[in-house]
């Protein structure tokens, strides 16, 4: 009997520090693909961010489609362009007040130099755009969100963009428990809310809502 509750009793311990490790390491392991999964996606939100304020740089808008998005990458030129001050008597003022010159209209002209395609501008000629669109984790056969339309700020109109991917997509697999407490997370150093996303529908803003810390190096 005693050989069987020392039996009991180490099969208690190593089950009680297996799930201590667990608990430990679990987290860990957890945040350590978290983040390499998020900075994966990261890139291809960037990408998407460039092509975007691109389009609404040349087209005036944003566009909810990857198709027209990558078509014009594949077709848009950016102007090339050169600012300069000019200046010239301002005749209906001078002669008001009866000099022949005094007052001068000041003017900034922009000369278009030359053009240079959307795309080497953005990709060094690459074509890694035409994939941007997919979630780039093995396992996911899914695309990344986009949409597009108009935000009325003070009776005025203006084009807004959001590109998003739910965590839930990309860290389907991971501990549910984990991923739980990953959608709720409120932290500066952490992507806050259930999606990492760029732009938005709801406000003027072009940007990300991921920190600094999770930015990769950009692709050449």
């Amino acid at each position: 009997m005693k050989i069987i509750l020392q039996i009991v009793l180490w099969i208690a311990i190593i089950f009680l520090g297996w799930k201590l490790y667990g608990s430990i390491t679990g987290p860990i392991e957890f945040n350590k693909i978290k983040e390499a999964r998020y900075k994966k996606v990261i890139v291809n939100l960037q990408d998407i961010q460039a092509a975007q304020l691109a389009h609404q740089s040349i087209i005036g808008d944003f566009t909810g489609s990857f198709d027209s998005l990558v078509q014009f990458i594949d077709t848009a030129k950016f102007a090339i362009t050169q600012r300069r001050d000019t200046s010239y008597a301002d005749v209906e003022k001078n002669k008001a007040y009866g000099i022949d010159e005094g007052y001068y209209i000041t003017e900034i002209i922009t000369d278009t130099l030359s053009y240079t395609s959307v795309k080497d501008s953005l990709y060094n000629g690459g074509d890694r755009y035409k994939t941007m669109m997919n979630i780039p984790v093995k396992g996911v056969d899914d695309k990344i969100e986009m949409k597009a339309g108009t935000y009325v700020k003070n009776d005025v109109s203006y084009s807004v963009f959001e590109a998003k991917v739910a965590k839930k997509t990309i860290l389907s697999d991971l501990d549910k428990d984990l991923l739980s407490q990953e959608l709720n997370v409120v932290s500066v150093d952490g992507v806050n809310g259930e999606y990492i996303k760029v732009g938005s529908l709801n406000e003027i803003n072009t940007s990300g809502n991921w920190p600094k810390n999770l930015e990769a190096a950009k692709k050449q």
